[in-house]
């Protein structure tokens, strides 16, 4: 017989549903028939499934070990990825030990991280390593996870950027952490900026408007004045900080958030992000390449506004979070012009 407590993470959904995830290939008949046949009860009694769990409560399986294992999934660490050749460009794959985490603030419930650009927020296919998974064997090594509650449980991000996009990223490592994340993304309660390096000269700030549109089966979107079928309306305000006359250094700030969209309208209007294979210029980025060695897209996200939040969130309430750009922004413009996007009014 084996026994589950329930903890903070666990607590306020079905039973059927948390098994569902411990015994995650067990078929779902086989579940509620070990539930009438009282095989499997809840703080000693028989259960139905469709009970809410609450923080104590516990979880008989009166199951063989062998029962346990058969009907339980994968759940330690994924498969090195194999690393491609040099040269092979901004895809480059990443390994497990190659990134350590850059945690720029961290409490019970929430990790505000600075992404490196060549690091997939999530992971896009079974054998990548992402974002996701550093951080769960960050919480796995320090011992603020066990492999046990990652059966019932799984510590994630809640804003996602382009594997070639660095910046501000905040993850959730506790239910509640993740819950109140997702909710201030979803609308839009926290406010997101942007830094990034642009071909051409930009003058004066703007606020641009149109109609984005995801392309079926080349995850590309195209841009356009007025709407069109499958078309979402798109807002995106900018604000120059310095230019050198070939490239223009500029902050942005999201009004609406679509995928690729400050990449795909900065394009559309003849000012593509230097470093950016999918939307830019070949030749901008070539000469970039050649005179600075810029080898991946100069978009940065490097400020983060939260809203006033209850406890127990204070140690991020009304907080604003900022992230140093990445080094190849500096090769083409001094710091003290990158520093300027704390005074540009977005």
């Amino acid at each position: 017989m084996k026994t589950l407590t329930i903890h903070e993470n666990e607590a306020g959904q079905r039973l059927d549903k948390f098994l569902a995830k411990y015994l995650n290939l067990a078929p779902k008949s086989f579940l509620y028939k070990m539930m009438r046949k009282k095989n499997i009860t809840l703080n000693q009694k028989r259960c139905e499934g469709s009970e809410r769990l609450a923080v104590g409560d516990e979880i008989q399986l009166f199951l063989a070990e062998e029962t346990i294992s058969k009907f339980s999934g994968y759940w330690a660490k994924d498969p090195k990825p194999q690393l491609p050749g040099k040269g092979q460009g901004p895809k480059e794959a990443v390994s497990r030990q190659s990134f350590p985490l850059n945690i720029l603030y961290e409490d019970k419930h929430i990790l505000i991280l600075n992404k490196p650009s060549g690091v997939l927020s999530q992971k896009a296919k079974a054998s990548d390593y992402s974002l996701v998974e550093a951080v769960i064997d960050y919480l796995l090594a320090s011992g603020q996870l066990t492999q046990e509650e990652l059966r019932t449980f799984r510590p994630s991000v809640c804003n996602r950027l382009d594997r070639n996009t660095s910046g501000l990223v905040a993850a959730g490592k506790t239910l509640a952490g993740l819950q109140l994340l997702s909710g201030l993304f979803q609308d839009r309660s926290i406010h997101k900026y942007y830094q990034c390096i642009v071909a051409g000269a930009v003058n004066e700030p703007r606020e641009i408007a149109g109609f984005l549109r995801k392309e079926e089966g080349t995850n590309q979107v195209r841009i356009f004045p007025k709407e069109v079928e499958g078309s979402q309306p798109i807002r995106t305000r900018y604000c120059p900080l310095a230019h050198n006359g070939a490239y223009t250094l500029i902050s942005v700030a999201l009004l609406t958030g679509r995928t690729h969209q400050i990449r795909a309208h900065l394009a559309s209007i003849g000012h593509p992000i230097v470093g950016d294979y999918k939307y830019g210029v070949q030749s901008v980025n070539a000469r970039a390449l050649r005179r600075y060695g810029i080898r991946s897209q100069l978009l940065h996200s490097w400020k983060l506004d939260l809203p006033e939040l209850p406890q127990p969130f204070e140690g991020v309430s009304g907080r604003s979070f900022t992230a140093p750009v990445p080094e190849e922004f500096l090769t083409i413009f001094p710091e003290n012009e990158v520093s300027a996007g704390r005074a540009c009014k977005l």
